[in-house]
This record gives structure tokens, sequence and C-alpha cells, in this order.
């Protein structure tokens, strides 16, 4: 099944859903940083989360939204990276830890996360990013995510997500969905939300059951009046850098630097945190580049 997010919203406007399959997606990640299960299905739902919610909360081409968790455990840094069309990118810091399963008998992302923090940064190309911070409450990251909209954007917010991961490492399935309450949603809809959500099964189970993205979506709010809007986009996992841009990573780092660079290694490797590209730098090339470099 195709990766895919849709997005929906009741007919009285109090109700607002998206919902999206990431398997594809999150096995283009698994493949690029090599994780092991628990990193596979932190990194899986944190990328997940942030291609529902760049669909949700980015408006332009340029904008970008950026979600950190640094963990107190063996995972201490996650980062997802997405733009307006749910592209996204990301890496793990510790993407080869084994833990036993936890309680649940469930991958122990929670435990592997340990307690910290959550960053979201929304960059819409205003003189200030916007930053919200909360502490994480589980470290099972949906629930952390949830956490944060209660928190800093005060919008009732209801998110699930789930990376069902094969012994040979790959993804089986991936998704997720986020319904959240408007302003003219009632105390009652808040209720029955809250009913239909105990009784679904997990997301994984419904995407290896064969729902597609408008199945979860229409699943989720059982029994009220729903229309899903004509504007599907296909989340995937892609990466934007370039020379250019590591040429203006090099150039940042400052002239003593940068000729400290020259000097000891005589030329440069950098590598992409997001998608393990490699660009090399001549001596010649750093040269030239320490001519742009400031003091």
């Amino acid at each position: 099944m195709s990766d895919k997010l849709v997005r929906g919203n009741s007919m009285d406007g109090a109700i607002r859903v998206f919902a999206a399959i990431t398997t594809g997606l999150v096995n283009d990640a698994q493949r690029i940083h090599h994780t092991y299960p628990v990193a596979t299905a932190a990194l899986g739902r944190l990328l997940t989360g942030a291609a529902i919610m760049g669909a949700a909360g980015l408006k332009n081409e340029t904008d970008s939204m950026t979600l950190q968790i640094k963990g107190e455990g063996e995972l201490s840094t996650l980062v997802a990276v997405t733009d307006c069309h749910s592209r996204v990118r990301g890496y793990v810091s510790n993407p080869f830890i084994n833990r036993p399963l936890n309680g649940n008998g469930k991958l122990d992302v929670g435990g592997a996360i340990g307690g910290g923090y959550l960053s979201v940064v929304r960059d819409l190309g205003m003189k200030e990013p916007y930053a919200g911070q909360i502490p994480l409450v589980s470290g099972e990251i949906a629930e952390d995510l949830t956490y944060y909209y209660a928190k800093s954007e005060q919008i009732p917010t209801s998110i699930a997500l789930g990376v069902l991961v094969n012994t040979d490492n790959s993804v089986i399935a991936s998704g997720g969905f986020m319904i959240q309450l408007m302003p003219e949603a009632t105390e009652d809809m808040a209720v029955q939300l809250e009913n239909i959500l105990k009784s679904i099964p997990p997301v994984t189970t419904m995407i290896k059951d064969g729902m597609t993205a408008e199945d979860i979506l229409f699943r989720v709010t059982e029994g009220f009046s729903m229309i899903c809007e004509n504007k599907a986009v296909t989340p995937k996992y892609e990466c934007t850098c370039s020379k250019e841009r590591m040429e203006k990573a090099l150039i940042s780092i400052g002239r003593d630097e940068l000729q400290a660079v020259i000097d000891e290694q005589g030329e440069a490797e950098l590598t992409c945190q997001f998608c393990d590209n490699k660009y090399l730098f001549s001596k010649q090339e750093l040269q030239s580049l320490l001519e742009h470099a400031k003091g």
C-alpha cells in the first residue's frame, strides 16, 4: 500500500482530522540510517508525527517545522524536519540500540528515550521562528506530541502513531492520525471521540489489515458527519542537502577554523546527518571558501 496523508473535517467544523500511512517513508529512513527496531520505531513515529504536523500547521513552500527530542536514555537525540508537503527527513543519535520488549510486549521506545524534552520550532519566514518546548510525558512520542498541542497551542488534540518492525529490521506498517477539536466542539463530542479511541485497534493493525488512510480517517471519527478533503499528499523521506549548503557550513566555521582544516588535513569530507551523503572538498576548494569566511 502506497504512502498517503489525508485530511478531513466534520460538516459542522467542530472536528478536524489527519490520517497517514508512512510505511515506505519509514522504510527509507531505516535503510538510510541502518536503524535497529527500537530506533526505527522511535524515528518512524517522530517522522510520521512531523509529516502530519507539517500538513496541519504549514502553509507556504518555504515554511518548515523541526521536532527535536532530547532524551535522558540511550536515544539521547531524535530530530525530524518537515515542510508543508510532508516531505520529511530526520536522524537518531544511537541507531543501533537493543532493548528488551516493554511490559506490554512492545518495542520500548519510552524506555530508550527516558525523560527529557520535546521542542517544536516552526520557521514561517518571520524574523524569529516560533519555538515551543515541553517536558516529555512518556517518551512514547504520540503522547508527548498530544501534550505539546494541549500546552503550547491550547488545542484539544489526540495523536496516535505506530511502527511495526519485521525480524529483518524492515518496516511492515507505519502510520498515524491526529484529531483536533475546534472551538465549535461540545463536551459531548469530546466524550464520543474518547470512546471511539478506546475501542479502535492500534494504527499498525489497521494498516496491516489493509485499511487506507481514508478508511482510518472515517474509522476514528465513526458516527460523525465527516468530509475527506481533496488535499491528499504523499509523505516522503526527502533530504535537501547539497554541496552549496555544505560550502555555507564550512564558511560559517570562520577563517581560523577553516585554515586549521587546510593546514592539518588538506581536505575535508562532510557527511549529511539526514541522508548519509558525503561531500568531499579539495584543498583548492577550501582555500577558495577561505576568501569568503569571516575572521
